[in-house]
């Protein structure tokens, strides 16, 4: 007579548990590489696709890509997060810079900007990577909803003035998305601060990216 199958054992259950854990850890660890690269990936091709239009009429030949570094914080530029920075050469003469921002004070949370600047200290253009303000009054600052992004095309610390980098509602020089108050004085004051960071810190843009220093006040 065939003796009846026992019943696995404590260990021998602890053993098959952990065999099924160690594979789905790794499905989960090949899940999370696959993602991160293709989410990389994205994030790349957007952020190309929104160079195009900030880089029109400016002449560069370095790989912009290649020559980024990052500023972590604590900085001078706008928000708490490490800006990452594009210098962009002709040769060996600087050209512009492009900062990606993220300014905090929006009126529903971060907006991450794209912000290029010549070398004389004029915006050559600005662009919204993302943010998540209110749909209909708040999401002009993108340029696929509005054109007011483009008011800063062109704009430096003397035309206008620093004291009259605000919306017209504080002040200032700059018109503001019509409801949207909170929003456009966050980018406003983003703009207006990234120039101020560039004319203080050209050196630092420009300097070797392995180790572009502390930024100054």
């Amino acid at each position: 007579m065939t003796e009846p199958a026992r019943p696995p054992t404590a260990i021998q259950n602890g053993l098959i548990l952990a065999a099924v854990a160690a594979v789905c850890t790794a499905l989960v660890a090949l899940t999370f590489n696959v993602t991160k690269a293709r989410i990389a990936a994205n994030e790349e091709a957007y952020l190309q696709q929104r160079l195009a239009p900030v880089l029109a009429g400016v002449t560069f030949d370095n790989d912009i890509t290649a020559s980024a570094f990052t500023l972590p914080p604590p900085h001078v530029l706008p928000g708490s997060e490490a800006v990452v920075v594009y210098p962009l050469l002709q040769g060996a003469e600087p050209v512009a810079a492009l900062f990606v921002v993220t300014p905090e004070d929006g009126f529903s949370g971060p907006i991450k900007l794209l912000i290029g600047v010549d070398i004389h200290g004029s915006v050559v253009g600005v662009r919204t990577l993302q943010h998540i303000e209110t749909p209909g009054l708040g999401d002009g600052i993108d340029i696929d909803r509005s054109d007011w992004i483009e008011i800063f095309r062109g704009k430096s610390l003397e035309s206008p003035k620093p004291s009259m980098w605000a919306i017209k509602r504080d002040g200032g020089a700059f018109d503001q998305l019509t409801g949207a108050s909170v929003t456009s004085r966050s980018v406003v004051n983003a703009v207006g601060l990234t120039l101020r960071y560039f004319e203080v810190n050209q050196d630092v843009v420009f300097a070797a990216q392995a180790d572009p220093g502390p930024p100054n006040e």
